[in-house]
C-alpha cells in the first residue's frame, strides 16, 4: 500500500523525490504504531498520534507537515475505494506563525564567501556552490543536482529543475559565472556516467550530497565569524530579500524562486517595516 500511495505522488502528483520518500515515511510510521487497517482508524486516532508527537519533541511545523502527508495518504485511499471518508477533516491543524529563516545582510554573505580559502582542496568548488546558492537563489537539492548541461556561461544564465521536475530560467550573475569557471579546471574526473554531467562533485567523482553542502554552509559561516544560526535556504532566502529590498518586482522574484503562489514568496521575502514604510510613502498618490 505504501509502494503504490508513493508511486500516486510521484506519477500523478508530480511531487519531488523528496516530498515522497517524507510523506511516505510519514504514513508508514503512523500506520505502524496505529496497527489498523485504513478503513478502521479514526479522527481520534490521529489526533492522539500528532498529540503524542508533539510530546515527543516535534515543532508545530513538522506536526503539521505530518498531518498533510495523513491527509494525501487518505485522500488516496478515498480514490481507491478504501474509505468513505478522510478522517484527518475533523483534525485541526496546530497554529503556525510565518516562519521566516534567518537573513543574512550583504556584508554577511560577502564574509562568508570571503572565508573560503581557494587555495584548500574544493575550495574552488565551495566558493561556486555558495555563490550559486546566493546568486541564484537555488534550493540544496537543486544545487546538488545542477548539471553542466544546464549552465550557460557566456549566456549568464541556468536552467534549473525545480520542485515537480518544474523548469525556470535564473540569471547567473558574473561573479557567480567566474567561480564556476575558476573551479571547473579542478573538477575531479566523473566517477561513472551518472555523475558525468553533475556539476559539483566530492573527491570520489560522485555527486554532493545535500548534507555536504548543509556542512559547507556551517563551516564556513563558522569561519566568518557569523552568529545566526543559517542552513544552506538562509542564502536563498536572503537572495529573495536583498532583490525585494533594491526594488525588484515580487513577480520576478517568485518565477526566479520557482514558487507556484506569490503567498509563498511573500513568506520568503521578509522586508524589515522601514523598508516598506519607505516605498508607501514615497508612491502614495496622496504624500
Amino acid at each position: 500500500m505504501i509502494k503504490d500511495f508513493k508511486y500516486y505522488l510521484r506519477i500523478e502528483r508530480g511531487l519531488s523525490p523528496n516530498t515522497v520518500a517524507g510523506y511516505g515515511h510519514d504514513v508508514e510510521a503512523f500506520l505502524k504504531a496505529v496497527n489498523k487497517k485504513p478503513a478502521e482508524i479514526s479522527s481520534g486516532d490521529i489526533a492522539a498520534y500528532l498529540g503524542q508527537s508533539g510530546a515527543d519533541g516535534l515543532s508545530k511545523r513538522s506536526t503539521a507537515r505530518l498531518l498533510s502527508s495523513l491527509r494525501s495518504f487518505f485522500d488516496w485511499c478515498i480514490e481507491e475505494g478504501e474509505v468513505k471518508e478522510n478522517p484527518c477533516d475533523r483534525v485541526d491543524a496546530p497554529k503556525l506563525g510565518k516562519y521566516l529563516p534567518a537573513v543574512l545582510s550583504l556584508q554577511e554573505v560577502e564574509d562568508i564567501l570571503e572565508s573560503v580559502d581557494l587555495k584548500a582542496p574544493f575550495g574552488k568548488r565551495n566558493r561556486a556552490i555558495l555563490e550559486v546558492l546566493y546568486g541564484c537563489g537555488l534550493r540544496v537539492s537543486e544545487a546538488a543536482t545542477l548539471r553542466i548541461s544546464q549552465v550557460f556561461l557566456d549566456e549568464g544564465f541556468v536552467n534549473v529543475i525545480g520542485k515537480g521536475n518544474k523548469q525556470r530560467i535564473v540569471p547567473l550573475g558574473e561573479m557567480a559565472a567566474d567561480a564556476i569557471r575558476a573551479y571547473l579546471p579542478d573538477r575531479p574526473a566523473p566517477a561513472d556516467c551518472q555523475s558525468e554531467d553533475i556539476l559539483f562533485l566530492n573527491r570520489f567523482g560522485k555527486p554532493l550530497s545535500r548534507i555536504s553542502i548543509f556542512k559547507l554552509v556551517k563551516e564556513q559561516a563558522m569561519a566568518a565569524g557569523i552568529q545566526k544560526e543559517i542552513s544552506p535556504h538562509s542564502f536563498r532566502h536572503s537572495f529573495a530579500t536583498h532583490l525585494i529590498e533594491n526594488g525588484a518586482d515580487l513577480r520576478i522574484v517568485q518565477e526566479m524562486l520557482g514558487h507556484e503562489s506569490i503567498l509563498t514568496t511573500e513568506i520568503y521575502t521578509h522586508i524589515d517595516t522601514q523598508t516598506w514604510h519607505k516605498s508607501v510613502l514615497q508612491h502614495h498618490p496622496r504624500r
